[in-house]
């Protein structure tokens, strides 16, 4: 029986290089890219019905019970045991929910959707940064080449959406620390044993942890008078709770098992769609500006995915 399973999966894996792998790797890609650039639009739209954190925790509930339910009742997969586990996953979500989709919801408030898009693509430069300094290892030429074409990058496109109203310099500044609080939970994700424990089982309970964390700040902020719950918000939310939360981190998993090194390419595209959604859902205005600030952070992502190619010296 396990020379026919074993002979069967070979067979598999040989259909899998066909033409129609290619063809569903390349889809997946284009469709990953669309979705995750679809967020800071629709969180956009999601705030002119209702506050942010309103809209953050409502998606984290929809989303952590999506992948635990899941993980748990379809899949049977185990509960997570022990201190470590539960500490862990605390200071996971606390980091890679709380902080970092918390500081981003309200950052949306002051910043259009690309820039918001533009940002998050630039968190692979961030997180090879701030992973080289935490460790005290040689930073590159590379890595500070990078790291300077994105900030360049970002503040060309961001530059002519001051004038519009369309970006505030504290929306730049929080959207920034959102992503420092992504870069260090990526960071700590990467640098601990789970044991076994099932991706759907690790992201399911970080979401639902670190929508639990940010309750305080909905008690503190909550007005009944500023929330609509009408079709705009449960549209925005359920957009945010599955094909964002659920289905594009889904497919990322594939594209990642597939070929890790292919797969952050497809970062390249995520800006690009992410101004093209905004400007045709959100009517936000494209400009030379857009177009060079998009080419630098592409030329920053570039240098990442060529320093993180085997054969290379890994930092």
């Amino acid at each position: 029986m396990t020379i026919l399973l074993g002979s069967f999966a070979r067979k598999i894996t040989i259909q899998l290089k066909s033409p129609l792998h290619r063809f569903a790797y390349f889809s997946a890609g284009v469709v990953f890219a669309i979705l995750w650039a679809s967020a800071s639009a629709a969180t956009k739209i999601g705030l002119q019905s209702a506050q942010p954190f309103v809209i953050a925790i409502a998606r984290f509930a929809i989303a952590s019970a999506i992948m635990l339910g899941i993980a748990h009742l379809v899949m049977r997969q185990p509960l997570p045991s022990g201190k470590t586990h539960w500490q862990q996953l605390f200071i996971y979500g606390l980091f890679n929910v709380s902080l970092y989709l918390g500081l981003y919801v309200l950052a949306m408030e002051e910043v259009s959707a690309g820039l918001g898009t533009l940002f998050v693509a630039t968190n692979p430069v961030l997180i090879m940064l701030i992973n080289t300094l935490w460790y005290r290892q040689p930073v590159s030429l590379s890595s500070i080449l990078s790291f300077v074409l994105c900030i360049a990058g970002m503040l060309l496109a961001a530059y002519p959406l001051f004038e519009t109203s369309y970006a505030t310099w504290l929306g730049i500044g929080i959207l920034f620390l959102s992503m420092l609080a992504y870069s260090v939970g990526a960071i700590y994700f990467a640098r601990r044993k789970w044991d076994g424990l099932h991706i759907l089982t690790i992201n399911g309970w970080q979401t639902l942890i670190g929508g639990v964390c940010l309750l305080p700040c909905l008690f503190l902020s909550f007005e009944y008078s500023a929330n609509t719950f009408d079709v705009r918000w449960w549209s925005a939310v359920l957009w945010l709770a599955i094909p964002v939360s659920v289905f594009a981190v889904l497919i990322w998993l594939y594209l990642l098992r597939d070929n890790p090194i292919k797969a952050s390419a497809w970062l390249f595209l995520c800006p690009i769609a992410g101004f093209a959604i905004a400007a045709i859902l959100m009517k936000e205005p494209l400009s030379w500006h857009t177009l060079g600030g998009v080419l630098l952070v592409i030329a920053g992502l570039y240098l990442v995915q060529r320093m993180r190619r085997p054969g290379r010296k890994r930092q």
